[in-house]
């Protein structure tokens, strides 16, 4: 297979990306399960863009440099409020329905952090309208080969020294069987890394795959410790078994009124951030998780009730109707709420145009470091950083493919196993992985639990090396390869930190150290061999 841009992922970066890409050569979509199957689809709240006229993009990069506790770029910042608003048009017009007033114009939401509403939504499912429309109009391009079911193993390398350069990939077909995908340029746009925890907010297909692929391929990664858990997950108490995946309830449900209560029905954010329920995630985060340990109990509770069920009806009626189905009525009870793992904030490292280290590599949405979140990323900023760095990783693809060389084909995958699949052991290890980094490298850290974290890592890395070396490759133990590499960067970089900001706070380093800690935590696979496969 030969293409002259290869995109691996199909949620919004991946989608956006092959559309920008436009007629300008030959694409090759590939996506591990379907087209659907992405965070995009779960995204709830919105995307952050200025369009209205009591906001500014000035007032936009501040509150995004103010979540981002001192290390967010501020060109990065910049550039992505100020184009966001074109791609939002442009969004609109490849039939994206935003919510609007009587007026005509958007019905503007607020969130956490944001001194403005400016949230547009597409009612509580604006991820899935984006992906609705992006889809239809990429199923019309014919420059376009999409491959589902089809999942990325490897970055196809080549040449050494200043030569070196990404030529594609290595990618598991639906059959079985190892195929090479040629390219003269790669995006890599897999999303985030949920599934390294025990319970997140993700999709099963949020394994890491791209950070760890790119690792592989000597690509450097960072700010892996800034792992961001949404305050507002619904907690299950009744279910036998505590769910994976936890049901999210949208931070626009505190932007419109919600208010977080104690065991004891009492507000409590009110003594922790001066924005009370709207401050940044990290700081509700962690007023939860204080609240709990406090109380004894596993969760607090979420009260929309002076929302009234008309309001709660129109404005939120996925949320409102899925809580239902889990027998709690939004409009007359508060919900059990407890954070959950929700966002990579740290990732493969790119420049503004989500060029890599490596030459004919890219990185766009969650699974890059672009330098936009820093310490914690701003409420509905993840869509926008998309959609913004899908375009400018498009457009700088085009201009090198026109320098780059032919695209040839990939040398052969070794794919020689001596062993059956051990489907016990991955499936052993995959809950080790998760299980290790809820305990011990969660909302708060410690040195030692750090410690800990890292000792059980490397034994189950050793033992998933042995497996990828010989076993059967399937899906699960080819995203337990990917899971482990993920948990060992994040703890390998939270080590990195030993200070207190944003989304990573240390009991044993309880205070931020601008002196020496002000800089972003860059990890390069040749400084790092501890974390690189035997």
């Amino acid at each position: 297979m030969d293409f002259d841009l290869l995109v691996i992922g199909s949620g919004l970066a991946g989608l956006y990306t092959a559309l920008e890409f436009g007629d300008r050569g030959r694409v090759g979509l590939v996506t591990k399960r379907g087209l659907t199957d992405s965070s995009t689809a779960l995204a709830q709240g919105g995307i952050a863009a200025v369009t209205s006229p009591d906001d500014d993009v000035n007032l936009h990069a501040q509150d995004t440099i103010r979540a981002g506790a001192g290390l967010c770029h501020e060109d990065v910042v910049e550039t992505v409020v100020r184009e966001g608003p074109r791609r939002v048009v442009e969004l609109a017009q490849l039939g994206v329905e935003f919510t609007k007033e009587q007026d005509g114009g958007y019905d503007l939401g607020m969130e956490g952090g944001h001194s403005r509403r400016r949230i547009l939504h597409a009612a509580d499912l604006t991820g899935k309208a984006i992906e609705d429309a992006l889809i239809d109009t990429l199923s019309r391009r014919a420059n376009v080969d999409i491959f589902e079911n089809h999942l990325a193993l490897d970055l196809v390398v080549r040449g050494d020294g200043e030569g070196r350069r990404c030529r594609g990939a290595y990618v598991l077909s639906a059959d079985g069987n190892v195929m090479s995908f040629a390219a003269r340029a790669t995006v890599l746009a897999t999303g985030g890394a949920g599934k390294v925890y025990l319970i997140t907010s993700n999709p099963d297909v949020s394994t890491g795959d791209g950070i760890a692929a790119a690792w592989r391929a000597g690509v450097a990664v960072a700010n892996m410790e800034f792992f961001q858990f949404h305050p507002t997950c619904l907690f299950r108490p009744g279910a036998k078994t505590l769910p994976e995946r936890s049901f999210l309830l949208s931070e626009s449900l505190r932007g419109e009124g919600g208010v977080l209560l104690n065991k004891n029905g009492e507000r409590f954010m009110v003594n922790y951030h001066q924005d009370a329920d709207l401050g940044p995630r990290d700081v509700v985060a962690r007023a939860i998780d204080q609240e709990t340990k406090k109380a004894g109990t596993d969760h607090v509770f979420l009260d929309v009730t002076d929302m009234g069920k008309e309001k709660l009806e129109k404005r939120f009626p996925y949320i409102y109707s899925k809580c239902l189905e889990y027998g709690i009525d939004l409009a007359v009870e508060p919900a059990p709420v407890a954070p959950s793992a929700h966002y990579c904030c740290g990732g493969v490292l790119t420049d503004l145009s989500g060029r890599t280290e490596l030459p004919g590599l890219y990185a766009v949405g969650e699974v890059a470091c672009t330098g936009l979140h820093g310490a914690n990323r701003l409420a509905s900023n993840s869509l926008l950083e998309a959609v913004v760095f899908a375009k400018r990783a498009a457009d700088a693809a085009a201009e090198e493919i026109g320098l780059a060389p032919e695209a040839e084909a990939a040398v052969a995958w070794n794919g020689k196993r001596v062993n059956d699949h051990e489907p016990v052991a991955v499936s052993h290890d995959w809950y080790l992985v998760r299980r290790t980094m809820r305990d011990f490298v969660g909302i708060v850290r410690s040195d030692r639990r750090l410690e800990m974290a890292a000792e059980r890592l490397a034994v189950i890395r050793r033992n998933v090396d042995k497996l990828i070396a010989t076993a059967n490759l399937n899906h699960d133990l080819v995203e337990l390869h990917n899971i482990v590499t993920v948990a060992q960067l994040i703890v390998h970089s939270a080590q990195a930190r030993p200070e207190s900001r944003g989304l990573h706070f240390n009991l044993d380093h309880p205070n931020r150290d601008d002196e020496r800690c002000a800089k972003d935590t860059i990890l390069r696979p040749d400084k790092v061999s501890s974390l690189t496969n035997n």
